[in-house]
This record gives C-alpha cells, structure tokens and sequence, in this order.
C-alpha cells in the first residue's frame, strides 16, 4: 500500500458501525458547529465551563470504550490483544473525552446560568 486512501477508513468504519455511522457523522458535524457557534456568540471560551466539561469528558471516554465493544460484540480480552488494539483503544478513549467535554459544554452554554453573565470585553 503505497498511499492512504480515507475511504477505506470510511468504507471500515460503516462496516463496524453499521446504521450508527452516518448519524454518528451527522451529530460530530452538529457538535462542531454548535461549539464554534457559541465560541462566536460570547467572544471567548469560558473557562469554568471548559473545566467543568472536561471533568464530566471522562464519562464519555468510558462510554465510547463500552460502545465500542458492544459494536463489536467483543469482550476486552478478546480486542486488547497487541499493541496496536492497545492503542487504539486509548484513541477512542480519548476521542469519546473530547466529545463527551463538547456534549457538556454545549449543554453548559445553554443552561440558565449562562444568559444571565454577559461576555467579558
């Protein structure tokens, strides 16, 4: 194989995930936007509630490991064999953290709290 070709990666990922794939698209797609939108709605990040998303992030480390291997229908001795499995599974830990924080922070923004605090100049 002498390039990479990203509809392999695509073509892979439908076939793990199944019907879940382009919804799964869809939703990252909305989450992105909807990050972007509030970062150009107040001006800045806010840090507490970056903190504070990025506490809860964990919990979405954890589910996307769980998810994972239910889509699988494996079991964690069966999947955590070599290092590559390895490795792999702490990059979709890490990217369940990063959209479990982008799930929380977006529901943060919209809370009642943050109408009430103005931007800061």
């Amino acid at each position: 194989m002498q390039q990479i070709d990203p509809m392999v990666f695509v073509a892979v990922f439908q076939e793990m995930l199944g019907l879940a794939f382009w919804p799964l698209i869809g939703f990252i797609l909305l989450m992105v936007v909807a990050v972007a939108g509030i970062v150009i709605r107040d001006g800045r990040i806010s840090p507490r509630r970056l903190v504070f998303a990025q506490g809860l992030g964990a919990f979405g480390g954890i589910l996307a490991v769980w998810a994972m291997l239910w889509f699988t229908s494996s079991r964690a001795t069966d999947l955590l064999g070599g290092p590559i499995d390895w490795l792999l599974t702490l990059a979709i830990a890490a990217a369940g953290v990063i959209g479990g924080a982008m799930i929380v922070y977006v529901a943060l923004s919209f809370g009642p709290t943050s109408a009430r605090r103005s931007p800061a100049p």
